[in-house]
């Protein structure tokens, strides 16, 4: 394939640099290096998700060991850590490997189309110096799965109201400082609970405000079992081995709280009382009137969130916003919580594939149109897929999975010396559902009419289970629901 001049040309074209970005990059080098890669970034440096939001606090839920690279093992102390650190952990991983090299930073992609007859992608891409232009042979989108420029607005009335500062998690000033200021943090999902203890261990006096309660499940900060693994075992063995111990640990809990939902509300509310001392506070903050896992578990490390609240640092009012005042906000009942500091830490905005607009032969591809085939490609769109993680378990664990896949089809069209391939969904594939449904969040109720969709059956499935996904994709048959396209049937690209 000879380039157009006007097009910078790459074999591979993967857009973004955060932890799905670096691992589809790895892989695919790995796999294929007689491809060539390019990796362009929106942001100005390497890490996503851990270089956009600097938030007191922010952190994964998810332990290091299942979070962190198969390929990259994790050294650090710590099983739950800083944001910061598992930025830096990112670029580590991408100097070693390599891929820092094929990184462009500052390029945002915008839209990509398809040429059935060219047998190639025209990218198009926006930097601080104006448009550019890209040609690829396949595409990969690593663009996570919410919108990184806009939070999501639940419509609180009355933010420009506040006398004091309103401080988005998603846009943190970084000059705040909340030293013996009053702070309201309005949600009570994985955002609220990694900043509200922060805040409070800053020196605010704070208070969560939550519609409805979350489940928090406290957990030790460092792994024990991590520890003594590394004591007597080789530092790539001892991970592999947590990375397996901790992601079989993940599955369990969530099958078990899918399984025998009463059960594991007992045993959660048993794990809160001990954390908070209190049964009344517990009774009347921390359960939820749905089942676990219906929406996501909270972690709180070290039970820093309950401790915070035991030492009359932090207080919970559950109940409905009205609205906020110059005072603070002002719940239903009339009541008016005092804050000098407000932080709608209320959820994510849905950007599936990074917003980027696709077209096929000059029609518009909606997503939501489309089914997933094994959650990493869209049916009846040639030479593209996708790497998103799990939002029930560790994302690399399923981002990983997906990213070797996607090598696994490449090494094909380089070994068949093919062109291109497309998903091709037949027509007894039945019923169908949004592809992230397995959760009841908010966010995912909000996004459902712009995703893929899936069904209960593989290829077109993507359960939010390790291991039966796990099972189907590593043996994966190839030649189900794929149609390959060789030199001979130029134009014929298009599904």
């Amino acid at each position: 394939m000879t380039p157009q001049p006007a097009a910078e040309y790459a074999d591979v074209l993967i857009v973004g640099a955060g932890l799905s970005g670096i691992d589809a990059a790895h892989r695919i080098r790995r796999s294929c290096p007689e491809l060539s890669v390019l990796v362009l970034e929106a942001r100005e440096r390497i890490g996503g998700t851990w270089d956009l939001f600097r938030y007191p606090g922010v952190r994964s839920d998810s332990d290091m060991y299942t979070l962190a690279f198969p390929f990259h093992p994790w050294t650090g102390p710590d099983s739950i850590v800083e944001g910061e650190r598992i930025r830096r952990y990112l670029l580590e991983a991408a100097e070693r490997t390599g891929v820092d090299r094929l990184v462009r930073t500052g390029t945002r992609v915008t839209a990509a189309h398809w040429s059935s007859a060219e047998r190639r992608w025209r990218v198009d891409a926006v930097t601080g110096a104006g448009p550019e232009g890209y040609a690829a042979r396949f595409i990969v989108l690593c663009t996570g799965y919410y919108d990184y420029d806009r939070p999501h607005d639940p419509g609180i009335k009355g933010l420009a109201d506040v006398a004091g500062t309103v401080a988005h998690p998603q846009s943190w000033p970084r000059d705040l400082d909340v030293t013996g200021r009053r702070v309201a943090v309005i949600g009570s999902g994985a955002t609220a609970v990694s900043l509200v203890p922060a805040l409070a261990a800053a020196g605010a006096r704070v208070t969560m405000l939550q519609r409805t309660p979350g489940y928090v499940l406290p957990l030790p900060r460092r792994d024990a079992v991590a520890e003594a693994a590394r004591r007597v075992l080789p530092g790539p063995v001892a991970h592999r081995a947590v990375r397996a111990r901790n992601a079989a640990q993940q599955w369990a809990l969530y099958r078990a709280c899918r399984r025998a939902p009463r059960l594991m509300r007992r045993l959660l509310r048993g794990r809160a009382v001990d954390a908070l001392g209190s049964e009344a506070l517990v009774d009347e903050h921390f359960t939820p009137p749905y089942d676990p896992w219906d929406q996501r578990l909270c972690v709180d490390p070290d039970g820093e969130l309950y401790a915070a609240i035991r030492a009359g640092r932090v207080d919970v009012v559950t109940g409905e916003v009205d609205r906020c005042v110059p005072e603070g906000v002002r719940l239903a009942d009339g009541t008016v919580v005092e804050a000098e500091v407000v932080v709608p830490a209320t959820g994510l905005a849905l950007l599936l594939l990074g917003g980027v607009g696709l077209t096929v032969d000059g029609a518009a591809v909606e997503p939501s149109s489309r089914h997933a085939y094994y959650g990493a490609m869209l049916s009846g769109v040639p030479n593209l897929a996708f790497c998103i993680g799990y939002l029930n378990q560790s994302w690399t664990l399923r981002s990983d999975l997906a990213a070797r896949f996607i090598a696994r089809v490449l090494r094909r069209l380089l070994d068949r010396h093919l062109d291109a391939v497309v998903p091709e969904v037949p027509a007894d594939v039945g019923p169908s559902h949004p592809l992230m449904s397995a959760l009841d969040s908010g966010y995912l109720r909000r996004a459902a009419h712009l995703m893929p969709r899936a069904t209960d059956r593989y290829p077109w499935a993507m359960a939010q289970d390790l291991v039966r996904d796990g099972w189907a994709l590593r043996r994966a048959d190839l030649d189900e629901g794929l149609r390959w396209i060789g030199p001979e049937e130029r134009g014929e690209a298009a599904g």
